[in-house]
């Protein structure tokens, strides 16, 4: 096990509450990591509530582009009545703040925020897609009936994540883990949207989202010195400026509406001043067993991606790799949290990538900021005109966004591999191989998918083809096997993850060479990290 027994819990510390300078230092901390000397507020330190809630609000900003379109992808897939969007965009925000809390207080600690899942919304749509298409009629309606089956996979789905987290399965696996394998892995989280429209479009409004990436940048690479303001909110003040900005020049009818960059605030002013979410306001969910498995991929997709914000956010942080223990906490809450989220009607729930590259932008690792954000967005999800103001965002600007934040976390994958030897040629040949592949598959899965008839699925077209291979038709070509297949095959970080791991462990190397060795000095152990039970009940 990594670590050793002297080591003492960050908890600790003494948190900071007087908005004070972290005094910088590059040397290791109480729990066996590096701390760096860019933190200005560690994971157990405490700002002041006011400018608390304006960092929590700064961290929910980097993650609202993609909490908003997981729901709107869906909303659109289902032919959900536009009535209902706004109450279904809230429910996604009510089960981020709770998730979050719950994660940030019972699970594994880290200052993550918690959201809808990309990775899931492939196996999603291809549920909505068979129930809309084959609607079951008795006077239901066809997307609300596509939404309780998607909330039912979802839940069961989520019942084997709860049994794989906190039966410690994901935790045992971390021996395996060297930075040979998380390198990519984080890497690959930082490219999961070097594709999105808001980036790659071919309309793209590129002076706007210049403009945007080149204000975060100004403000936490080149003014962050002159300002605290600067250092601490250069996201929220970018993000904020540039919607300004084209607020204006739409107003003056310089971007014309439905273009890049147009703001459109009628939707914002017809909203509902409140709206009402609670659990199974859509009826209760519906159990299907295709669709669950179909949903376990998305799952496990997931819980790679997990793995690699853990490490990412515990490098940033200044604190050791994640231990066993911290993992197991980890996964078994977003099981929970996933729960949770098909009995609300939301998309599932996961640690978002979003928030972790602002760690690294604006070095405010702080737990209680997440927190205090967290609870915010859980008070604004029942508030209408929110959710339709964070809608508005122009596309340009969260694409500015994307590149600030997403190429922050490749930076990070590749700061892993100060570990590593970096002269053996097995580790080149892993990372190499392992980055080629988390690109290139998804690629393949998504010409798949765009080659399909209307009217068949990628999945299910997937099976088709491979159904006329002589060796691999027989497994591929089921239904269940290939929905996994599709499924995993077209998320990245999964690909890229089990290449690694797999060619890692496999082909022979020392500990020292892949990283293991003085990876193991900075870890964090299992008595590092105290749980809910630990800190809650074996305590009285």
């Amino acid at each position: 096990m990594a670590g050793d027994a002297n080591h003492t819990d960050t908890a600790e510390r003494p948190a900071r509450t007087d908005g004070g300078e972290e005094t910088p230092t590059d040397g290791p901390t109480a729990d066996g990591g590096e701390e760096s000397s860019l933190i200005t507020y560690g994971i157990e330190d405490r700002p002041p509530f006011a400018q608390s809630l304006g960092l929590g609000l700064q961290h929910y900003l980097t993650m609202v582009g993609a909490n908003i379109a997981v729901p709107l992808i869906l909303a659109g897939a289902m032919g959900m009545p536009d009535q209902f969007v706004p109450r279904f965009v809230g429910t996604f925000f009510v089960v981020s703040g709770i998730a979050t809390l719950a994660q940030t207080t019972l699970g594994n600690r880290y200052p993550i925020v918690q959201g809808a899942p990309f990775s899931m919304l492939a196996p999603a749509l291809a549920i909505v897609g068979v129930v809309v298409a084959n609607p079951p009629g008795g006077g239901v309606e066809a997307w609300r009936a596509a939404l309780l089956q998607l909330q039912g996979a979802i839940v069961v789905a989520a019942l084997f994540e709860v049994a794989i987290g906190y039966l410690g399965l994901v935790g045992r696996l971390r021996r395996y883990f060297s930075p040979v394998v998380i390198a990519p892995v984080i890497v690959l989280i930082g490219l999961t949207l070097f594709t999105a429209p808001q980036v790659a479009t071919a309309t793209q409004n590129w002076p706007l989202l210049l403009f945007t990436f080149g204000l975060i940048a100004a403000f936490s690479q080149f003014l962050g010195d002159r300002s605290r303001a600067f250092q601490l909110f250069p996201v929220l003040l970018g993000i904020v400026v540039a919607y300004v900005v084209a607020l204006v020049l739409s107003a003056a009818g310089v971007y014309a509406p439905g273009t890049p960059g147009f703001v459109d605030l009628v939707p914002v002013v017809e909203a509902p001043l409140a709206v009402a979410i609670y659990p199974l306001q859509w009826g209760v969910p519906q159990v299907t067993t295709s669709f669950v498995v179909g949903m376990l991929a998305g799952v496990v997709a997931s819980i790679i991606e997990s793995l690699g914000d853990y490490h990412a956010v515990a490098r940033l942080s200044g604190v050791g790799a994640p231990s066993e223990k911290r993992i197991t906490h980890g996964i078994g809450m977003e099981g929970l949290a996933n729960v949770f989220a098909g009995l609300m009607g939301a998309g599932g729930s996961t640690s978002y990538s979003e928030n972790i590259g602002a760690i690294g932008l604006t070095g405010v690792a702080s737990r209680y900021v997440v927190q205090v954000g967290a609870a915010a967005m859980l008070v604004v999800g029942f508030f209408g005109p929110f959710g339709a103001l964070i809608a508005s965002i122009p596309d340009p600007v969260v694409g500015g966004l994307y590149v600030a934040m997403f190429g922050q976390i490749v930076g990070v994958g590749l700061s892993n591999l100060k570990y590593v030897d970096l002269d053996s040629q097995r580790n080149l040949f892993v990372l190499g191989v392992s980055l080629f592949a988390g690109l290139f598959v998804p690629e393949y899965f998504g010409n798949v998918a765009a080659a399909a008839p209307d009217g068949v699925g990628g999945a299910a077209f997937f099976a088709q083809s491979m159904a006329a291979v002589p060796a691999l038709g027989p497994v591929l070509g089921a239904d269940v096997v290939a929905n996994t297949v599709f499924v995993v095959g077209s998320t990245g970080i999964s690909v890229g993850g089990i290449v690694a791991f797999t060619l890692d462990n496999a082909i022979p190397g020392t500990d020292e060479e892949r990283g293991l060795a003085e990876w193991a000095e900075t870890a964090e152990a299992d008595e590092d990290f105290a749980s809910a039970y630990d800190r809650f009940v074996r305590a009285d």
